[in-house]
């Protein structure tokens, strides 16, 4: 059976481009849910590599995509 998408890397280690996804996807204003979907990883490990790697992600309740 398949993993969901929102966690098929979890445990799995960082890639820099996975963080460069990252930063990036935290640019764009894209809430924390829909980067975890997008990376395939949880939302609590998204929001642990940002802290880690020094990104800010915007909050949840701003709307997405500049809107």
């Amino acid at each position: 059976m398949a993993l969901p998408q929102s966690i098929r890397n979890a445990g799995e280690p960082w890639t820099d481009q996975e963080v460069a996804q990252l930063k990036a996807l935290a640019a764009d204003n894209i809430p924390p849910p829909v980067i975890s979907v997008r990376l395939g990883r949880p939302e609590t490990a998204i929001e642990g590599k940002a802290a880690q790697a020094g990104i800010t992600l915007n909050p949840q309740h701003k709307p997405p995509y500049g809107g």
